[in-house]
């Protein structure tokens, strides 16, 4: 009877991982898409708000992309990868305020139209993962982290698209500066909280 049991709790959790892995390979092709258009779109309409989130899009396909590798793995495993992971965010954020100092001495006014399609189009991209994880976030921390990281990143698309309206309005870069800013911000303080939590784990493991 035990026995029994045992094997039931095992096909459950190994059709739950199976699942799981389904959810994050689709999660994490869309976001490397997404990269890609917003990235180059970022670049051609010289818009630093694009192209901070284009690498946010980057670094949530590589969150996936760990959380992918670490399902059947161990804590110090999860904890290597999450390290990785800081480290990559922390260069994101020096590559965004590189772009932003270059910018302001440039002084080039993004394209508002570019900016506003691109950003729709990457908020309904997000808004689809997110509804994808959903299902996943009480599973387990791993796909609990991937939800949350899906769902700032909304907040992350509509401060682009806020840009875009304000950039239009007052016909400044202004607006495309601060948001870009305030991405570099928001990934240097994540790689620090990551880096930081993941080294105490690797250490106590």
């Amino acid at each position: 009877m035990g026995d029994n049991c045992c094997q039931a709790k095992a096909c459950e959790l190994s059709k739950l991982r199976k699942q799981q892995a389904k959810v994050l390979w689709a999660v994490l092709l869309i976001n490397l898409l997404m990269f890609l258009i917003e990235f180059g779109a970022g670049l051609r309409a010289e818009s630093l708000s694009l192209t901070g989130d284009a690498l946010d899009m980057l670094g949530d396909a590589l969150v996936y992309a760990s959380s992918l590798y670490v399902i059947n793995k161990s804590v110090k495993a999860q904890a290597g990868a999450a390290f990785l992971k800081g480290m990559i965010m922390f260069l994101f954020a020096v590559g965004v305020f590189a772009r932003a100092s270059y910018q302001l001495f440039a002084g080039a006014r993004p394209e508002t139209f570019t900016m506003g399609a691109v950003g729709t189009l990457a908020l309904l991209a997000n808004l689809l993962c997110l509804l994808l994880l959903t299902r996943h976030r009480q599973d387990n921390l791993n796909m609990s982290s991937v939800w949350l990281c899906s769902r700032n990143d909304i907040v992350a698309n509509t401060s682009v698209l806020a840009a875009a309206a304000l950039v239009f309005l007052t016909h400044s870069i202004l607006p495309d500066l601060a948001v870009g800013l305030l991405l570099t911000f928001i990934f240097a303080k994540s790689a620090g909280k990551v880096l930081s939590q993941s080294w105490q784990e690797m250490q106590q493991a």
